[in-house]
């Protein structure tokens, strides 16, 4: 199964199995069935896709409520650091960050549960960034974490001096300020 299971429950790396040759490759990047099979049954309604250059760092962001999003996360050029931040109540991994790079080479996924804080740096000089929602966007649900919060520790492999932020993501909320409430559950 091309499914790796991370310590923090839910969260699943994606490695494909590419069929390559004289002519290039090719590869399934999503199959319901192989998806359910490894207990993502989750039903996708929205693509994203954000190109961005060297050291554009987005993020931490999340949904709220009705609104909370799963997401599968990858990169389809150049090279990224996927950063989450478990935000469910009760899960063993509560409070923590999980990093792993992402990049167009590799091809790997990253399935991202509802209740994480998502975000991501651009390591190479340019890179399309692109993943899949399992419900639909709203303004009024966004929250958030601040990227350098010093509880999380997250080394985002760049001088943060050469970070390019928005203006929101730089006014974000440390873990200890934020008001998400997402309830960990075995099944989530």
């Amino acid at each position: 199964m091309p499914f790796i299971d991370t310590e923090f429950p839910g969260l699943k790396v994606f490695e494909p199995k590419i069929w390559g040759d004289n002519r290039g490759y090719f590869y399934e990047s999503y199959n319901y069935n192989s998806f359910k099979a490894a207990g993502i049954d989750n039903q996708f309604v929205q693509d994203n896709q954000a190109r961005s250059t060297y050291g554009v760092l987005r993020g931490l962001h999340y949904q709220l409520g009705e609104h909370a999003q799963a997401k599968l996360v990858r990169v389809i050029e150049g090279c990224v650091l996927d950063v989450v931040v478990d935000l469910r109540v009760g899960s063993p991994s509560y409070g923590k960050q999980y990093a792993i790079e992402l990049s167009a080479e590799n091809k790997r996924q990253l399935f991202v549960p509802r209740g994480f804080a998502h975000g991501y740096v651009v390591l190479s000089e340019t890179a399309e960034f692109f993943y899949k929602c399992d419900n639909f966007y709203s303004k009024e649900s966004e929250g958030g974490l601040l990227y350098n919060d010093p509880q999380l520790e997250i080394d985002w492999k760049i001088d943060l001096k050469d970070a390019k932020l928005s203006e929101k993501d730089v006014l974000l909320p440390t873990l200890g300020q934020h008001k998400g409430s997402f309830i960990f559950n075995q099944t989530t």
